[in-house]
């Protein structure tokens, strides 16, 4: 497994990991109705392609044929958008590799600290990354109630 930055090619693909995670990852937190919500189908393509371009870090975990397997995003500000693997690498370490690397390009970049919107297992996740839970929110999407939680990390 190996991170590279993200290629125009990806995009189709990230927006097939994502709507897969909600539904495969996110769907032991969430009920079904709340995933539909969340992502009721994949993405178009030039919808993932767009936010590439807006001047966000995009980091890619590709498998040995190069095939996109989970995606990070970081924005200039230190926050983290987007953080996804597909279900069938949940769990295996790509997510880790991940987070290294955005960590690594924060503090490449002088960022102060990192934040973000997390889902559940997101937060799970991050907690043991050293975030500390700045409370639960609660959102809407598609008319279907959710929640994440604010969570930041000092880099020092």
């Amino acid at each position: 497994m190996k991170i590279r930055g993200f290629r125009s090619e990806d995009a189709a693909v990230l927006a097939q990991i994502f709507h897969a995670a909600v539904h495969g990852v996110s769907a032991r937190d969430y009920s079904p109705e709340q995933c539909a919500a969340w992502s009721p189908e994949p993405a178009p393509a030039e919808v993932w392609q767009g936010r590439a371009g807006d001047g966000r870090f995009v980091f890619v975990a590709v498998n040995a044929a190069d095939q996109p397997q989970g995606f990070i995003e970081l924005e200039r500000d230190g926050h983290i958008d987007c953080f996804y693997c597909h279900p069938d690498v949940a769990g295996t370490g790509v997510g880790l590799a991940l987070y290294q690397q955005l960590e690594a390009q924060a503090r490449d970049l002088g960022l102060s600290s990192l934040y973000v919107e997390a889902s559940e297992a997101a937060k799970r996740f991050l907690t043991r990354k050293g975030f500390t839970d700045e409370g639960r929110r609660e959102i809407e999407r598609r008319g279907v109630g959710l929640h994440n939680y604010r969570m930041t990390k000092a880099l020092s």
